[in-house]
């Protein structure tokens, strides 16, 4: 959420902030408000489509920082679209306002667009780093507000309704929060903070009552936006009579609207004396009821007032303590997903965009940095998207046929009657709303039976809905089986064709990628080798330099655009599905300014296997990876994806929980595969330290 203009009258205010030296302590942490203060503040890239594993290190600091100050954090992000549609109105102008962003960042203006998969980069950071981690089924404002005000901790957040809500351990903004600089000696180390309370703001204003500061983010205005005729209201106030004159401060400087209505407020001793002055200034009955059952603005105003009323004790205290159920009972958006899928939503393992898809059959489109006079990059990948609608909406039915002999005979089918979701995307640089049908696949899996469905019937399906067959990704190491499969999906449904230099470069970008984590594992046990190293800074010397005249290749932006929607929509089928295969580690696998930068040097003549520097690891795995995604352009038919199953049976796809072996197993085979390729790696070089 976010009241309008109240973060700058705050922030502006020294008086209403304490210093702290901040260390010891339990830390409610607003991911999504921390996701994009990190990306946004801290110069990384956005024009070329994100450069993940910069993001990546960043977090890793973040959260080292807080562990050497004791801080323990708990993650809260937001889920989905709130069922009420109070915010869609403000949901839609902020897509539309991205997508003018995204236009301005493709031609060289200022903007500024999260890459698309940041969320994804950040949750996978939280869950190998061991950070605790709930995924609320809509907006999460109310349920950090509460989690911290059971905790009597602070919240670290950068959203203005936490100087509404009331928290006795004290609102940190992420502006002033400085986890870059820590300061004291080795055993008490602390991060130099502000902390804000409601009762500085209020001691302020004389002493105002704490309760009337919701009234006040609700005629200000909000992100459900300010009742109709609240402004009326606002004019019918004698602003001068509590501000010094004129609307002004007594020193002549103007009076802002936050300000003059907290100093309206602060003349009320209730929040029932306000509301009761709300009612004689429209001229409404003051006299009727209790206050929530007035008529008019009053009423309004009192209903607005409850979002901010922090009441009972919070659902995700238990979900942090270890009781992995989901909170909220029956009313949750997530209690109506079958038991392992609103689970896999709680720990942000299955994005929102599908529980918006299931609960409201509406789908928010993020907008990227690309072509805008071509279709959106979405529209490559709406088959996957459509399939993934098509298990979520579609039930079996009985369906009456005659038998043999003549009798009825009842056979299992899916409803005839189309079923549609709204999609919100691009049509040039407009917002539009598009109805796409959701589509099955041929394997039919329903929602209802997807927990007791065995790993190879889910890989099965997904298979078939990426076009693949089992046999083309054989040569390919597991972790990296989604992203080849993805590719030879993009290239084989993207419009216009990817050209042969930008898939070289992508699969360049893997290599790398590999090489990268590869050389963690080194570093552990072996200094890196001298062949490793160089191949490394030969592919990082290819990248996109910040402040370089070229602008930005539309062409090549667009097509990239166009895979990172494929992959994307490709994850969340993938989580629907619980994790056939496990999800590759993007921090590693997509760097925009390297495979831009490496679409340059092609196109300039350079041969890609040159640009291994002749590293037989790395040069093996090149072509490995680019035969298999030739392979998997190529569409298999339903029969012959199926091949394989049994060898796939045993290979340890999936996690805990969901038809696997737990993320522990595959971040433990993971390594396997690391280590397996560190041994071929000292195998090829154990000569080159002696050199």
């Amino acid at each position: 959420m976010g009241v309008q203009g109240l973060t700058t009258y705050v922030e502006g205010n020294k008086y209403f902030f304490q210093d702290v030296k901040f260390r010891d302590s339990r830390l409610v942490i607003d991911g999504c408000s921390l996701y994009y203060r990190l990306y946004f503040n801290s110069g990384l890239e956005q024009q070329h489509g994100g450069d993940y594993s910069e993001f990546a290190c960043l977090l890793t600091q973040f959260f080292s920082a807080l562990a050497t100050c004791n801080i323990q954090p708990y993650v809260v992000l937001d889920g989905g679209i709130d069922p009420s549609d109070k915010k869609f109105s403000t949901l839609r102008q902020r897509l539309q306002s991205k997508i003018k962003e995204a236009g301005n960042l493709s031609h060289g203006r200022n903007g500024s667009v999260l890459p698309i998969l940041t969320r994804n980069v950040f949750i996978q950071v939280l869950l190998e780093q061991g950070v605790p981690l709930a995924q609320c089924s809509a907006e999460a404002d109310w349920e950090i507000a509460c989690l911290a005000h059971q905790w009597n901790c602070p919240v670290l957040t950068n959203d203005s309704d936490f100087y509404i809500f009331d928290l006795p351990g004290g609102y940190l903004p992420l502006r002033f929060f400085h986890w870059t600089n820590l300061n004291g000696k080795a055993s008490h180390r602390y991060i130099s903070a502000r902390c804000y309370t409601t009762n500085s703001l209020c001691r302020l204003f004389g002493g105002m009552n704490h309760e009337l500061l919701p009234l006040c983010a609700v005629l200000t205005g909000n992100d459900y936006g300010v009742p109709k005729e609240a402004e009326t209201l606002l004019a019918l106030v004698d602003f001068s009579a509590v501000g010094g004159g004129g609307g002004r401060r007594k020193g002549g400087a103007p009076m802002s609207r936050v300000e003059g209505i907290l100093l309206w407020l602060s003349t009320f001793s209730s929040v029932a004396m306000a509301l009761d002055e709300v009612s004689k200034l429209m001229g409404e009955d003051s006299g009727r009821g209790k206050r929530g059952q007035k008529g008019g603005l009053s009423s309004q105003l009192w209903a607005g007032m409850q979002e901010y009323h922090i009441k009972g004790r919070s659902s995700l205290a238990r979900w942090f303590s270890g009781v992995k159920a989901v909170p909220g009972g029956q009313t949750s958006r997530l209690a109506q997903l079958p038991e392992c899928l609103s689970l896999a939503a709680m720990q942000g393992l299955l994005h929102p965009s599908v529980v918006d898809a299931f609960v409201m059959q509406r789908v928010l489109l993020s907008p990227q940095v690309e072509n805008s006079k071509l279709a959106s990059s979405h529209c490559s990948s709406r088959a996957i998207r459509q399939a993934l609608y098509g298990i979520l909406l579609q039930r079996p039915q009985d369906n009456i046929t005659q038998g043999r002999g003549g009798g009825a005979q009842v056979v299992k089918g899916l409803s005839s009657t189309p079923i549609y979701v709204e999609e919100y995307d691009r049509v040039d640089l407009n917002l539009k709303k598009i109805q796409i049908e959701a589509h099955p696949p041929r394997n039919h899996l329903h929602l209802d039976g997807l927990g007791q469905a065995p790993v190879a019937v889910r890989l099965n399906v997904l298979f078939e809905v990426l076009g693949v067959k089992d046999s083309a990704l054989a040569p390919v190491p597991l972790h990296l089986q989604l992203a080849v499969a993805v590719t030879g999906f993009w290239l084989r449904e993207a419009v216009p064709t990817p050209s042969q230099l930008q898939l070289q470069a992508l699969v360049l970008s893997m290599v790398y990628g590999e090489l990268c984590a590869v050389s963690l594992i080194l570093l552990k046990m072996h200094p890196i080798t001298r062949q490793l190293r160089k191949v490394l800074e030969g592919l990082n010397r290819q990248r996109v330099r910040p402040g370089e005249r070229q602008g930005v290749n539309l062409g090549a932006a667009h097509s990239f655009s166009q895979w990172q929607a494929c992959l994307w929509s490709a994850l969340c089928l993938n989580q629907l599905l619980l994790l056939p295969l496990p999800e590759p580690n993007l921090s590693w696998l997509f760097s925009g300014t390297l495979v831009h930068g490496l679409v340059r040097s092609l196109k300039g003549g350079r041969a890609a296997e040159s640009l291994l520097s002749g590293g037989s690891f790395a040069v093996q795995l090149y072509s490995s990876l680019l035969d298999a995604v030739r392979k998997c352009s190529t569409k298999a038919n339903p029969s012959s994806a199926a091949s394989g199953r049994k060898r796939g049976r045993g290979r340890g796809r999936g996690r805990r929980g969901r038809g696997g072996g737990g993320r522990g197993a595959q971040a433990g085979g993971r390594d396997d595969e690391m280590n397996n390729r560190f041994s071929l790696l000292m195998s090829e070089e154990e000569y080159d330290d002696d050199d």
